[in-house]
């Protein structure tokens, strides 16, 4: 038990293995069956969603973890964080997020009736008649515009702001602090934007009808 929690690939390894374990289990009481269409597209939620809570934990790590507590950590400690501890967060932050999207975008244009395009549409093509279409395209176009921050900002201005990769190393002081701040504000709308996205996410299939 200690060689499988002492390394990271080998617990990750037996969190598959446990996971394939209950779905041995699942089709010992289904004869067998993947049932049919619906296995697939679940497959995918359920990638969707194990990149979701990766994506969106470390997210809230950085908001409520790190970045509050980075004013209390000594300054000859701090170099530690920005080499070693920030780079590899935002490795696993920005490929969860691509992740998140990715199969959350493939799930929806699997649903028969054309979700994806009904989603980010909010319905306007049936006049806005299905509420959960409705909720469910405004999570959308939250988790999209939260993906674009991460890709397209935060990490770009990160990567100034770390000299992640040694790329930015003639950057001032100065210019390494305005790309943190651009980095932790946008950083802060994508935790603004994560609570109701996740609402819309959740309230669409369990408690909103149409």
């Amino acid at each position: 038990m200690t060689v499988l929690l002492t390394n990271l690939r080998n617990a990750v390894l037996t969190g598959i293995a446990l996971t394939a374990v209950v779905l041995a289990i699942y089709l010992s009481l289904n004869d067998g069956a993947l049932v049919g269409d619906a296995f697939w597209p679940f497959m995918l939620r359920w990638l969707h969603v194990v990149c979701g809570i990766m994506w969106i934990g470390i997210l809230w790590y950085f908001n409520f973890v790190q970045i509050p507590t980075m004013p209390k950590i000594p300054d000859e400690l701090k170099p530690a964080v920005g080499r070693f501890i920030a780079p590899e967060a935002l490795f696993w932050f920005r490929w969860a997020a691509m992740g998140t999207l990715a199969f959350g975008v493939f799930l929806a244009a699997l649903k028969p009736g054309g979700l994806l395009i009904d989603a980010y549409t909010l319905d306007a093509g049936n006049g806005f008649s299905n509420p959960s279409v409705v909720i469910i395209g405004l999570g959308m176009w939250m988790g999209t515009i939260m993906w674009f921050n991460v890709w397209f900002v935060i990490w770009p201005n990160q990567q100034k702001a770390l000299n992640i990769g040694n790329a930015h190393a003639s950057l001032s002081a100065e210019e390494k602090a305005k790309s943190a701040k651009k980095a932790g504000l946008f950083s802060r709308v994508n935790t603004v934007l994560s609570f109701p996205m996740l609402f819309c996410m959740v309230a669409s299939p369990h408690i909103i009808t149409g």
